[in-house]
């Protein structure tokens, strides 16, 4: 279920969110596209990115813009922010989403898997953030919003490069804030816990395991939903969190 709740300030705000195509990423931006924000979102998956703009557009009238692009490829990327800001103006909420969340053990790691792997699920982290800043900072500011993860706080024992590149997502969040700040740029992280996505749910979801995490680890007893990210984000991206930021905010139904 969608939030009910409405930031006026958000309406008409040019909003880009990496990864924005499925999972909580599709959720992002129909919950944007609700607030009557301009979404643009990159993404590296066509067919269900345009069924996803096909979609909202039936719905709410209005069709957020996809880029498609590789975040592997920084120059694309950079090019992905350029037309972002060209067709709906300066970016001033950016959403780093995007990420692979593949399981591996230790002992397969090699270094390409290492780099390819750090260069999804970090990486374009920094680079998005450069490549807003001066918009934001010529629009008087904005926010930038890093997922990273509870997974690494949880000691997960199956990704040990995801989980390094989802700390090191909150040392980067803090240091752009402390860089950023002085522009009214105001940079924060989310945390989910185990949001059931249709990928989680085919690759490794089984109604035993969900139903001991929610039962025996959760506060509160129900499965999250992509849609359960949006409302953090819509806060994080209005004027409503002004005097928030280098902050990581849990959203894991209590697992902390």
């Amino acid at each position: 279920m969608m939030p009910s709740a409405q930031f006026p300030d958000l309406k008409g705000q040019s909003v880009l969110i990496t990864g924005g195509g499925s999972g909580i990423g599709a959720a992002l931006t129909e919950g944007f596209i609700r607030q009557g924000s301009k979404v643009a979102f990159i993404d590296i998956a066509g067919e269900t990115s345009k069924a996803l703009c096909d979609r909202l557009e039936l719905e709410y009238g209005a069709r957020p813009l996809f880029i498609q692009a590789d975040l592997r490829d920084i120059e694309a990327l950079r090019a992905a922010v350029g037309k972002a800001a060209a067709e709906n103006g300066p970016v001033t909420v950016l959403i780093n989403n995007a990420a692979l969340d593949d399981r591996h053990k230790l002992a397969d790691v090699t270094v390409d898997f290492w780099e390819n792997n750090q260069s999804i699920n970090i990486r374009p982290h920094l680079f998005t953030a450069q490549a807003v800043a001066p918009g934001m900072k010529a629009a008087g500011g904005g926010s930038i919003i890093n997922f990273t993860s509870t997974s690494f706080m949880i000691n997960h024992p199956d990704m040990p490069s995801y989980t390094a590149a989802k700390a090191g997502i909150i040392g980067l969040t803090k240091g752009l804030a402390g860089h950023l700040g002085p522009d009214s740029i105001r940079v924060n992280a989310v945390a989910p816990g185990w949001v059931i996505t249709e990928r989680q749910r085919n690759l490794w979801v089984t109604d035993e395991s969900l139903g001991d995490f929610v039962n025996n680890r959760q506060c509160i007893k129900r499965e999250m939903q992509p849609e359960d990210m949006v409302g953090i984000c819509l806060f994080l991206a209005s004027d409503a969190s002004r005097m928030l930021t280098a902050q990581t905010i849990i959203v894991d139904a209590g697992v902390m």
